[in-house]
């Protein structure tokens, strides 16, 4: 019995400690949109990877797809205002080396509120450690929680 708990807290623990490391790489994402840092951003991204917007125009729900390089470039072009979204962690799944995850967030321009929603992560585990291969987001302007 004393194996079987031991066994069973070392796990629990690798997983703690797994939940913390995806939250680093996507802790590490944001934090380098807000220093305007495509370098940094760049770091915590899979080879490939895929963003999506999900938007509603005239009543009209759309899946519209976004160019990671574009915005890659977008973040490391000098801009008034930073960018700064405010995530919590609301969910985190971990499979061996897939993760899914689950922000909620408000983003402002410089202090200024500008919209709000969710993303939702899929990160892998490379070599190198988690990557987000795929971000996809609602925006809206009001109703954020």
């Amino acid at each position: 019995m004393a194996l079987c708990g031991a066994s069973l807290q070392s796990r629990a623990q690798a997983t703690a400690a797994e939940t913390a490391d995806v939250k680093k790489t996507i802790t590490a994402f944001f934090e380098g949109m807000r220093q305007g840092d495509s370098t940094a951003v760049r770091r915590t991204l899979a080879p490939g990877a895929v963003f999506h917007t999900i938007g509603t125009k005239a009543g009209v729900t759309k899946l519209a797809p976004e160019s990671p390089l574009a915005f890659l470039k977008a973040v490391g072009t000098p801009h008034p205002k930073v960018w700064d979204e405010r995530i919590t962690f609301a969910n985190i799944l971990i499979d061996a080396n897939l993760a899914s995850v689950w922000t909620p967030y408000e983003f402002y321009l410089g202090g200024t509120f500008s919209h709000c929603g969710y993303n939702s992560f899929q990160l892998v585990k490379l070599a190198d450690g988690w990557k987000i291969a795929h971000v996809i987001d609602t925006r809206r302007k009001e109703k954020c929680r």
